[in-house]
């Protein structure tokens, strides 16, 4: 099994950008330019390295390899976005990668293309590029070029010796449990061992709700490879297992004028094998709710008023501070009911927010995480 934060070291110590590595300080899937940058990488690396698996390093800076890290991201529908507009897709994984420098928040994105030995395309135009291109690396860049040859393999012995040498063992594992338990003794760590061989650690806030059991500023790892499976400063989950598995149950506070519920979003169930393997499967629960479009109509227009009010520095006053906290979700409740426009205003309003303060921009990020979901599916 490979220690992930093993295998980012080794990737950032000994090569440069390559036919089967790229590194990048951040990316944002959220926007066509964005997301038809991150399908070119994708493609020119599955392209130019067919019979080994590819990586992108996410959360370093180009110039010193300094590791900054990036927001916790889930990657689960990601496959979907690589199937959608891929012709001949790889199998993606996106992974989070915690290290011990970085803030909680932080962690380091991991991206591993699996080797399919066909050739990747883009199925349809998206933001400049059309839809039949096909990239290759050229050094550190993708690039568009017609495939007229075969490709040469010359990584296989690089990546089996970058991949070798990032095996875990007992002294990693033991590491990242006590690393784990000391880091979060302050939210109940807590720790299993599945199938003799699996570590899983979690940590959270718990509390009990009519007999259940939820956590709130969740973390949860599989030590084993160093990845973080789960993370969330506001979300509320609930924790179970059996001897066999672990699945958690995310849940999402929603609602309108201090009327909000628990809504059930997504579950993700790990499967442990005796092979010393393991699957997860993530399945989407959510069911939006469905509010008066007249009360909708006006809470709209309140959330536009106050966005053009952060445009022009307006200052505010207490009652549309709190206003300003809700206006993530209650934009993400709007498009969900059917108010289109609402998604561009939310993406409109985030280098405000983001400008305003740390705590709303937060807000900010945990409803596009919960939208990306949604669409996603």
């Amino acid at each position: 099994m490979i220690n992930k934060r093993l295998l980012i070291k080794h990737l950032l110590a000994h090569n440069d950008e390559n036919s089967f590595y790229d590194k990048k300080r951040k990316i944002d899937i959220s926007i066509k330019e964005g997301k038809a940058k991150f399908l070119k990488h994708i493609c020119a690396l599955s392209n130019s390295n067919p019979k080994n698996n590819s990586f992108i390093v996410i959360g370093v800076e180009d110039e010193d390899n300094k590791i900054i890290g990036v927001d916790f991201f889930d990657d689960s529908k990601i496959q979907n976005l690589i199937n959608a507009y891929l012709s001949n897709p790889p199998i993606v994984q996106y992974e989070n990668i915690p290290f011990p420098h970085l803030t909680d928040d932080k962690v380091v994105g991991l991206v591993t293309i699996r080797a399919i030995d066909e050739i990747t395309s883009l199925r349809k135009n998206i933001w400049k590029y059309y839809g039949g291109s096909v990239f290759f690396r050229d050094g550190s860049m993708s690039m568009p070029k017609v495939f007229d040859i075969e490709i040469k393999d010359v990584n296989s012995k690089i990546v089996s010796a970058i991949e070798n040498h990032a095996q875990n063992n007992i002294q990693y594992t033991l590491d990242g449990v006590f690393d784990f338990l000391n880091k979060r003794k302050d939210y109940n760590p807590q720790y299993r061992v599945f199938k003799e061989y699996f570590v899983m650690c979690w940590a959270g806030q718990k509390k009990e709700v009519k007999k259940e059991i939820f956590f709130s500023r969740v973390d949860i790892e599989l030590i084993n490879e160093q990845v973080r499976l789960f993370f969330s400063t506001l979300d509320e989950v609930s924790i179970s297992f059996n001897d066999d598995s672990f699945k958690i149950i995310e849940y999402v506070n929603l609602g309108l004028q201090n009327s909000n519920k628990y809504y059930p979003l997504e579950e993700t169930q790990i499967q442990f094998e005796d092979n010393a393997g393991y699957t997860i499967e993530t399945n989407l629960l959510f069911e939006p709710p469905q509010y008066d479009k007249k009360v909708l109509h006006h809470i709209f227009n309140t959330n536009n008023s106050l966005l053009e009010k952060l445009k022009k520095g307006v200052e505010l006053n207490k009652n549309q501070e709190q206003d300003l906290k809700n206006l993530p979700v209650t934009y993400l409740i709007c498009y969900l009911n059917q108010f289109h426009d609402a998604l561009d205003k939310l993406h409109e309003a985030k280098p405000y927010l983001k400008a305003y303060s740390n705590e709303v921009y937060i807000l900010y990020k945990e409803s596009i995480r919960v939208l990306r979901k949604v669409k996603y599916s």
